[in-house]
């Protein structure tokens, strides 16, 4: 159970003033008298069925423990009816959370506490820092967490997380021309990633679902006049309005999966509130994994430098745990300019940037992160890269999304570096980030997914470290706490990670992987059948037969066969003189199980992967 143990590790943030009474921006949402929201959503955990509670300060979730953290079946319900009769709304439920929503007046009366406005730093859209309004009670360990020990839901819960905001890392069928250098999608991200080989060769990502969780997904014609697989989104916990996505973030990256895997099926999940903020991810990502995709793609992220961890980030890795546990690749951004989070997470895929230039040569993006988690001992982030545009804005890949959305009008006119030179109303902006890196990225899981279905997320993070190019020149981009950002060398470092995806040879090492060799029984010696002798009962007489005279024997007569003229020897125009073809006329003659050839063994396909791992030449 949640201790009430006031914490001592850091200063409290300053409280937030309390609201102006002005007039409510369109989309915004409700605020009570004191200024807060009408609806805070929060992150409820019944009792772990390890005996130890989800927001225990210091605790860390993954992969290994988080069955630990699941609570019994039985008791969730409970939980639930409690919850509802204390005013609160149910909104989503899982074995390890309950996504709730109310006031601050039902949050204070149900749990005896007090909720107060704080701003804190965190990395916003664009790598710019700025800060954010969270909710908090000064009085327990973890930030965002509510005591539960003093409220008469003590028996069913073991504590409450209030929800804290996350941060993107940011209509013709065609993109609009620019000026600048830039990618177009799909065909110039497909061909940075080397995944232009890999669909020829059949593997496009068929038959393969992608969640998606971002901010929605609008109808656009390059979804539409390609014919890629766009699901009916699902809105996450708390959403409304499945049809619009007024950032646009989550309309953009998407063309990134489908230009590095065009046959998946995309299943869009919306955490996005009217104003675009996200501010329910626990409970939609849990959304997400309840589809049971093959992958989850989350292209955002909170700064999290240093532990402890606070309560709903807790609650969140919990889920993301068990989704990888249930065999679903995760995939995550390391953030731009940040201490990405979850991406630290050892379980994910955490994606990095690479920069890629008109001639093709390859430096790490000084707009994505890199680092060496202070929460997880050992992690490097990221893993793998993909492609990311440079400082300041990583104005660098054309993208597709609603007509008038912010980034649309955000990134409009101007310049390049700072502007994209589009109009602000035309259904196109250049933008990029690990934002769009993470969905190129996942597109590559899912081709790996399509030419072996059996490997398990670790493997398959496996095969994409395994098979990325090596990105040697540059560094990534500065950090809170690391100024000069991580230099890239040879070898992985925290630039780039394993270096720029190469989804064709991760394709080919897939296939190895997927090679099932027969099983041959072991030889054993023959062992006759012990038969005991029974003796005869009666005599035996052998038969007795008259004797023939014997028969005169033939003499042996030699068939005679026409002479045929000898053929010559050697290769020559035709077949020589004769009669007519023989009967081979026309066939190869191969020495006996020629066609047949010897068996590939255990041994042969480990060194193909090594010829492959090895070899820097392009694989045709």
């Amino acid at each position: 159970m949640a201790t009430s143990k006031k914490r001592s590790s850091r200063k409290a943030a300053p409280a937030a003033a309390p609201a102006a009474k002005t007039a409510r921006a369109k989309g915004e949402p409700r605020k009570d008298s004191a200024g807060f929201p009408e609806r805070i959503f929060g992150v409820a955990s019944p009792h772990s069925v390890g005996g130890v509670s989800m927001f225990t300060p210091g605790l860390s979730i993954d992969a290994s423990n988080v069955q630990a953290f699941e609570s019994d079946e039985e008791l969730v319900r409970r939980a639930i009816a409690r919850l509802q009769e204390a005013g609160f709304e149910v909104l989503y439920a899982t074995p390890r959370t309950i996504n709730i929503a109310g006031s601050r007046a039902t949050y204070e009366r149900a749990f005896a506490t007090r909720l107060v406005a704080v701003e804190r730093e965190t990395i916003m859209s664009g790598g710019k820092i700025g800060k954010t309004t969270c909710f908090d009670v000064p009085e327990t360990p973890l930030f965002g967490q509510v005591d539960t020990a003093n409220s008469n839901l003590a028996d069913v819960l073991e504590g409450v997380a209030i929800e804290q905001p996350y941060a993107l890392q940011t209509p013709t069928a065609f993109p609009p021309p620019a000026r600048y250098w830039h990618l177009d999608v799909p065909a110039d991200v497909s061909l940075g990633c080397n995944a232009d080989r890999a669909h020829r060769s059949g593997v496009t990502g068929l038959g393969v679902r992608i969640a998606m969780v971002d901010t929605g997904q609008a109808v656009h014609p390059f979804f539409t006049e390609r014919g890629y697989r766009v699901e009916p989104t699902l809105l996450g916990p708390g959403t409304v309005d499945a049809h619009i996505d007024s950032v646009g973030h989550g309309t953009g990256e998407s063309a990134n999966i489908f230009a590095t895997a065009p046959d998946i099926t995309l299943l869009p999940v919306k955490c996005a509130n009217a104003s675009g903020s996200l501010v329910n991810t626990t409970a939609a990502f849990a959304a997400a994994a309840a589809l049971n995709p093959a992958i989850i793609s989350c292209s955002w992220s909170r700064s999290i430098q240093s532990g402890p961890l606070d309560a709903a980030a807790n609650a969140l890795a919990a889920e993301v745990a068990a989704a990888v546990n249930a065999g679903i690749i995760v995939c995550y951004s390391a953030s731009n300019g940040g201490w990405g989070f979850p991406a630290q997470m050892p379980e994910v895929i955490a994606v990095g940037g690479v920069f890629m230039e008109r001639n093709g040569a390859m430096r790490a993006s000084d707009y994505a992160s890199g680092f060496m988690s202070n929460i997880y001992p050992g992690r490097r982030v990221p893993d793998v890269s993909g492609l990311v545009g440079m400082r300041p804005k990583a104005i660098y890949i054309m993208l597709p999304l609603s007509e008038g959305a912010s980034i649309d009008v955000g990134n409009a006119g101007g310049a390049h570096p700072n502007g994209d030179e589009t109009p602000n109303n035309d259904g196109w902006a250049a933008f990029s980030g690990t934002s769009a890196s993470c969905p190129q990225i996942a597109g590559v899981c899912a081709l790996i997914k399509q030419a072996c279905p059996r490997l398990k997320p670790a493997e398959v993070k496996d095969v994409l470290m395994k098979t990325a190019r090596d990105v040697t020149v540059g560094s990534s981009s500065p950090l809170p706490g690391l100024p000069g950002g991580s230099p890239a060398g040879v070898g992985p470092d925290t630039a780039t990670g394993a270096g720029m995806v190469d989804a064709h040879r991760a394709v080919l090492l897939a296939k190895l992987r997927c090679v099932v060799f027969p099983v041959t029984p072991p030889l054993r010696p023959f062992v006759p059948p012990l038969i005991p002798f029974i003796p005869p009962t009666i005599p035996f007489l052998p038969p007795r037969l008259p004797v023939l005279p014997l028969t005169p024997v033939l003499p042996f007569l030699p068939p005679r066969l026409p002479i045929m003229p000898l053929l010559p020897f050697g290769p020559g125009p035709g077949p020589g003189p004769g009669p007519g073809p023989g009967p081979l006329s026309g066939a190869e003659v191969r020495p006996q199980g020629e066609g047949q050839g010897m068996p590939i063994t255990a041994d042969d396909v480990a060194a193909l992967e090594q010829m492959l791992l090895d070899s820097r030449e392009p694989l045709i």
